[in-house]
């Protein structure tokens, strides 16, 4: 009787391999350092602008004040943050119908680190081949020098981004003249260590695989694509079968296509796909491959497009329809939250003004002919400055209120309760009526706000 055959274990999981981009110039690398330069710049600027006596953009928790810009925000105004996040979701949806995946290529905060820690790893250890020899290396003083200088801009580049953004919670001036004294507080330092490391590990050395394994985008885009959406595209149809060839011959005189098989489009790429195996759910949508092979093609000579953004409509020949049902509803959805969200921030009262009817007594009868309603009213000051309020009441007759106090002073950003009654004539009219609070301030004529009531009284 035979033995056994022997049992061979093989692993089902690919262990990662290191990504190495290959620098590439172009008009969409172009695009996308601008878009570096511009989102980068506003994220480490924008804090240190000052707007009047304040920083421009600030989100104060202790205070419970969100400034941004001229705008101060508080938390009863947590809707508008609602309301901005829906924008968001439904610009993505709308975007991605139209264009693809514009914003993992351009905007991205993970590309947008990545961009600049491959820049940092450029600058100290050189381009995609040098980099590449220099880690299979045995360590060596040049090696270590390099590295360190690396790790050095790395970290520094993780911690002033963690700074940054703590910056925008705690006033960046206070937080640097904390930090220079040595006195920042604990929670200030965990979050700058924090962010610091965050931005460190995920753009220096996760890179790609947040964007292949962690990002949930990349599963669900597939539901808001369709074959009129923009993506990038490699022509099967003009470029295969590949095959090296001399510049300037005809690839059909020897019975190839158009991809001469250099590579190039796979080297470039941040997440190390292979476009030419069609769209992936790796793809950011970044047209690296698309300006290098359109460089290549103009050394072959040959048109430029092989690899290009475009429609799977238009590669096999039919027409794409930029308009259609799906890109009419978010876009008009779109349009009527953000027209709407103007509309709600310029009109937003700086006072807020509750009114709680008496629910012990539907209305009292005084001796003298008149009917009293009994209301708790409430007064949030969303001013920076404290204000004095006084309330009136108007309705179909002369209405009177009466109070402990006559005027409410009012702390910024507090909120003063106060039980007040409003009287008028019992039977005249008879029964209920609405009626209109109207509470102004002292110090600001601009601050005004109303609101309706019902006033119950003998019907008979």
């Amino acid at each position: 009787m035979s033995a056994p055959a022997p049992v061979t274990e093989v692993s089902l999981y690919l262990a990662h391999a290191k990504v190495y981009p290959r620098e590439v110039t172009g008009r969409f690398a172009r695009l996308r350092t601008a878009s570096v330069w511009v989102l980068l710049g506003i994220f480490y600027l924008l804090p240190w602008i000052n707007w009047g006596e304040r920083q421009a953009v600030l989100f104060d928790l202790p205070a419970r004040k969100f400034f941004i810009l001229g705008l101060v925000f508080w938390p009863q105004d947590f809707i508008f943050l609602t309301w901005l996040l829906i924008i968001a979701a439904l610009s993505l949806f709308f975007f991605t119908a139209v264009g693809g995946r514009l914003w993992c290529g351009y905007a991205c905060p993970q590309t947008v680190w990545t961009e600049s820690f491959l820049w940092m790893e450029r600058v100290t250890e050189g381009n995609r081949s040098a980099r590449q020899k220099l880690d299979r290396g045995p360590w060596t003083a040049q090696k270590l020098a390099r590295k360190s200088a690396k790790q050095f801009l790395w970290i520094s580049a993780g911690l002033w981004t963690g700074f940054t953004f703590v910056g925008f919670f705690t006033p960046i001036r206070t937080l640097a003249a904390e930090v220079q004294l040595l006195t920042l507080g604990p929670w200030e330092t965990f979050w700058v260590l924090f962010y610091g490391f965050a931005t460190y590990g995920n753009a220096g050395y996760l890179r790609e695989q947040v964007c292949k394994y962690m990002c949930p985008y990349a599963r669900f885009q597939s539901a808001m694509f369709d074959k009129d959406t923009l993506v990038i595209t490699y022509d099967t149809e003009r470029g295969e079968p590949r095959g090296s060839r001399p510049r300037g011959t005809d690839p059909r005189a020897r019975g190839l296509g158009d991809c001469i098989d250099c590579t190039l489009c796979v080297q470039v790429c941040p997440t190390g796909i292979d476009i030419r195996q069609g769209l992936q759910i790796e793809c950011i949508a970044c047209a690296a491959c698309v300006d290098v092979c359109d460089t290549v093609m103009d050394k072959m000579g040959s048109p430029r497009g092989l690899i290009r953004y475009t429609t799977e409509h238009a590669v096999h020949h039919k027409a794409t329809h930029v308009i259609r049902p799906r890109v009419l509803i978010y876009g008009a959805l779109l349009a009527a939250l953000m027209v709407g969200f103007v509309v709600a921030v310029a009109m937003r009262s700086p006072v807020s003004l509750d009114v709680i009817r008496d629910r012990n007594s539907l209305y009292q009868l005084t001796g003298n002919g008149k009917v009293d309603n009994v209301y708790t009213i409430r007064i949030l000051n969303k001013t920076e400055h404290p204000q004095r309020f006084v309330l009136e009441a108007q309705g179909a007759t002369e209405l009177e209120v009466l109070s402990a106090v006559h005027e409410y002073a009012v702390p910024s950003g507090a909120v003063y309760s106060v039980a007040v009654r409003v009287r008028r004539a019992a039977y005249e009219p008879l029964g209920a009526e609405t009626i209109t609070l109207v509470l102004h301030s002292l110090d600001d004529p601009r601050v005004l706000t109303t609101t309706k009531a019902r006033f119950l009284a003998p019907a008979r």
